[in-house]
């Protein structure tokens, strides 16, 4: 089967992929490619990290969660039963395998067969030809300690692993893998969307009663959920957190005052419906109030700002969030986020900040933005986020990093981040180290940069891992 395979399905994934110079090829194989990886965002199962899982096989440390998969197969016109469904994990991958070949010029295409050789050492094309091949030599690489959880993070060279997690969270997972002799860091990242989620009262309730659980509190008025939030932050800060991150539309700005913030929570509490004007200034206020807190720990805020979410409602309610049913929206930013910003800084409460943009047409917006409140104090205080979710593919990392050499410094941006819950989606750290080693080499091909290895070198090192180790403190 393997030779049948190899006559016609060699990868063109080669060890200068992407790379179309000898300058970009000396850039990227001598300076890029053996730095270890800081991911300072992702979504990964704590848990899976800590009890080291071995998945069962190829579909389920593939496919399992992974909704950019999940869209491509469903847009393929492959029914639901093969992605969510339940077909068998064979069936699934099938499935899969069929779809690939269909995904040109799609990131899929280049994440799906980078990861293939990464990971598991496999130089052909996903097929449905190879689909047998391939599930079942990977399912059996995965009975090796070597490619459970721990095994594929160590693979990739990985210093540091920044999970995403509820205020709510006990961290356990993250206590009881620091405990251990390991050769990579997990700490979590503090996310506390769920606090604005206030379309349903009695759902809303239902979490501020978890809140006051775990926080050993009792939540009658808006103060007590405030210091609610300040424990679960000495927690979290006490358990190695030092990120906090949101994902929300936009950020808003009020004046303060501008509604009570006690009627509404009170309301709320109440199972009332608020307005949609009372919402945004209950996300304002208190986002206000934990961004303060998140400024005397000296962590780090992230706001991922502009996806459209649970576009599909039927979905929703069948297979739930996080499946696939999102998009880039278009939200005003600029306005309201300075304000934001300004508003903080004027009391010297900002903390070190990084805003994603995920509408490319804000990337100019966002660049620009950086610099108001960069003051000279740390450098690259606030950045311009690395391109994410539907712009982390090779045209949105280009025009991403272009905006913020056009606009502000490229030589202190901090650099790449999966934004996965898949654990063979570290590979994209070295897609992304390619597509800027060849985009600087193209500059000193076109004569706009000298050719000036060393120095180069450097300011490829410092963007791949060396200012987000120094951003971050780790």
């Amino acid at each position: 089967m393997r030779d049948s395979i190899a006559n016609n399905n060699k990868t063109f994934i080669t060890e200068d992929f992407l790379l179309q110079s000898k300058f970009a090829r000396k850039l990227y194989h001598g300076y890029a490619s053996k730095l270890p990886i800081i991911d300072y965002h992702n979504h990964l199962s704590p848990s899976d990290i800590a009890e080291n899982r071995a998945f069962e096989n190829a579909t389920r440390v593939w496919l399992d969660g992974d909704h950019y998969k999940w869209r491509a197969m469903r847009t393929f016109g492959v029914d639901e039963y093969y992605i969510t469904g339940e077909a068998t994990d064979k069936e699934k991958f099938q499935q899969w395998s069929q779809t690939v070949p269909y995904t040109v010029r799609n990131p899929l295409y280049h994440w799906t067969h980078l990861e293939l050789q990464r990971y598991f050492d496999i130089p052909y094309l996903l097929t449905s030809q190879s689909s047998d091949y391939i599930y079942d030599h990977i399912s059996e690489t995965l009975k090796n300690e070597s490619h459970y959880t721990v095994g594929l993070l160590d693979q990739m060279n990985t210093e540091v692993v920044c999970t995403t997690d509820d205020p709510t969270d006990t961290l356990k997972d993250h206590i009881k893998f620091g405990l251990k002799e390991t050769s990579f860091k997990l700490l979590p990242t503090f996310r506390p969307d769920r606090i604005f989620q206030t379309d349903n009262p009695k759902l809303f309730i239902d979490y501020v009663n978890q809140l006051a659980e775990v926080s050993i509190s009792t939540i009658h008025n808006y103060t007590d959920l405030i210091e609610a939030y300040r424990k679960r932050i000495s927690y979290f800060h006490n358990s190695g957190c030092k990120l906090a991150d949101h994902g929300l539309e936009k950020i808003y700005f009020f004046n303060i005052g501008a509604y009570d913030i006690e009627s509404i929570f009170q309301k709320l509490k109440g199972h009332q419906d608020i307005t949609e004007k009372e919402k945004q200034y209950f996300i304002f206020e208190t986002l206000m109030h934990l961004c303060k807190e998140y400024h005397k720990k000296g962590w780090v805020q992230q706001f991922h700002l502009g996806a459209l979410r649970n576009t599909n409602e039927k979905m929703l309610k069948t297979i739930g969030p996080d499946s696939g049913f999102d998009s880039i929206g278009d939200f005003p930013q600029a306005v309201s986020l300075s304000k934001f910003l300004n508003l903080l800084d004027t009391k010297d409460q900002l903390a070190k900040t990084i805003i994603y943009n995920l509408n490319p047409s804000y990337n100019e917006i966002f660049a620009t933005m950086i610099g108001n409140f960069n003051t000279g104090s740390i450098k690259g205080k606030i950045q311009h986020g690395t391109a994410w979710w539907f712009l982390d593919q090779k045209d949105g990392i280009k025009k991403q990093l272009n905006a913020l050499s056009h606009l502000s410094l490229l030589s202190c941006f901090i650099g790449m981040v999966t934004d996965s819950r898949s654990f063979l989606s570290f590979s994209r750290h070295e897609y992304f180290r390619r597509i800027l080693c060849n985009l600087i080499a193209k500059d000193v091909k076109n004569g706009e940069l000298p050719k000036d290895e060393k120095w180069l070198g450097k300011i490829i090192t410092d963007v791949c891992y060396y200012n987000a180790k120094r951003y971050f403190e780790f």
